[in-house]
């Protein structure tokens, strides 16, 4: 997921590329050594500047898919053909190359596992990385909130993590997985084949009544939308949280 960043004054720093993991044709996870690395918490981001050869700079925000407490900084990147950094990123980035980056960034879209309301998670596309820094949080912490993540893709080439998921939905300790695949559908496919709409919410997200905590992160339209259906259907408004990125940028 990328967008243009903001000024931030935590400091650059230098983290070291130690394993590259394709994810769907267009999106890899990046590991990442940073020795500096003060802590995140689960639904933050990083800023990432690339320099060239010239002095031309250009940086961009990703989410961070990786727990709290993992040893390794896993960024996972969708590689925008148009885009400035994502290329770069997704493509030509070899292992032992050095990036430069700044972060944590964010306290809003963030969730820490304190809490015994249900967790709630609607992703669209890449949006659903920071969602998975939360089930990855949720996985190793020693209470586990009640969770649901409803992810749409356009097909099941695009489903980001796709084996993880799969075992976490067959792991059974209180996460419900359901998917949607919005344009095509391969055989024997069980889940939903259509945009993500109110009746969808009810059967795979928490009623209204168990007060979840939500979050929803995608396209800015997608989130609208759900965000829109979600307040129809009775949810409060401050318990939405939400992070939205636009057609350009990477």
């Amino acid at each position: 997921m990328g967008s243009p960043s903001v000024s931030s004054p935590i400091a650059w720093q230098l983290a070291e590329v130690v394993e590259l993991q394709p994810q769907t044709p267009a999106v890899a996870s990046i590991f990442l050594n940073v020795p500096e690395w003060p802590g995140h918490a689960a639904g933050q981001h990083v800023d990432v500047r690339l320099t060239a050869e010239d002095g031309y700079q250009a940086q961009r925000s990703y989410s961070i898919a990786s727990a709290p407490n993992d040893a390794r900084l896993e960024l996972t990147v969708e590689r925008l053909e148009d885009g400035e950094v994502s290329p770069y990123l997704v493509g030509e980035l070899r292992v032992g190359d050095k990036l430069e980056l700044r972060g944590p960034i964010g306290g809003y879209f963030v969730w820490r596992p304190e809490g015994d309301r249900p967790l709630m998670l609607v992703a669209g596309g890449s949006g659903v990385v920071p969602l998975m820094a939360m089930l990855r949080h949720r996985q190793s912490a020693s209470r586990r909130s009640q969770a649901s993540l409803l992810y749409s893709s356009r097909t099941v080439d695009d489903v980001i993590y796709r084996d993880e998921l799969e075992r976490i939905a067959a792991a059974r300790d209180g996460v419900s997985v359901r998917q949607t695949l919005t344009r095509a559908q391969p055989p024997g496919w069980t889940g939903y084949a259509r945009r993500v709409d109110e009746s969808m919410l009810r059967e795979a997200g928490w009623p209204a009544e168990s007060r979840p905590e939500v979050f929803i992160c995608g396209p800015t339209a997608f989130v609208e939308t759900v965000a829109s259906l979600l307040v129809e259907m009775g949810y409060q408004p401050d318990w939405i949280k939400t992070e939205r990125f636009g057609p350009t940028g990477g």
